[in-house]
C-alpha cells in the first residue's frame, strides 16, 4: 500500500480536477451557481469569466498532478485554489449552512467542507516529496 498510495492520490487528483474543472468552462458543472455567487464581488472580470478561470485552473492542477516532476506546482496551485473554495462558508453562510447553524451544512456546505480531505491528501503527497529526497 505504501508504494501505491502516493501515485493513487496523484492520479485521483488528476481525474477529479481535470473532470470537474473542464465542466465549468463548458457550462455543465453543478457548482457553477455556487461559484458565481461566491465570486460575484471580485474585481477585473464578470462572474462567468471567473468560473472559466477557476475551471481551467483546476484542469491545470489535474494535469500537473499527472507528472511527478510537476507535483510541487500542482500542490501550490491546489492550495491557492483551496483558499477560494472555502470562501462560500464565510461569504454565503445562508447557502452553506441550514438556518445559519454551522453544525448543519447544506449539500453545498458539505461540497466545500470535504475539501479538508483534499488538503490532507495534498499534504501527504508533499510530505512524501520531502522525505523521498533524503
Amino acid at each position: 500500500m505504501q508504494r501505491l498510495s502516493i501515485p493513487a492520490i496523484r492520479i485521483s487528483f488528476a481525474v477529479i480536477f481535470i473532470w470537474f474543472g473542464i465542466l465549468k468552462p463548458i457550462g455543465l458543472s453543478a457548482a457553477i451557481p455556487l461559484v458565481k455567487s461566491t465570486v460575484s464581488w471580485m474585481p477585473l472580470f464578470a462572474a462567468e469569466t471567473w468560473v472559466d478561470i477557476i475551471g481551467w485552473w483546476e484542469v491545470l492542477i489535474g494535469v500537473f498532478f499527472l507528472f511527478k516532476k510537476s507535483t510541487r506546482i500542482a500542490i501550490g496551485l491546489l492550495f491557492l485554489q483551496m483558499t477560494g473554495t472555502f470562501m462560500p462558508l464565510f461569504i454565503l453562510p445562508e447557502v452553506t449552512f441550514q438556518g445559519g447553524n454551522i453544525l448543519l451544512p447544506t449539500l453545498e456546505g458539505q461540497y466545500v467542507i470535504k475539501n479538508i480531505m483534499i488538503i490532507s491528501a495534498a499534504l501527504t503527497i508533499g510530505g512524501s516529496l520531502i522525505y523521498s529526497k533524503k
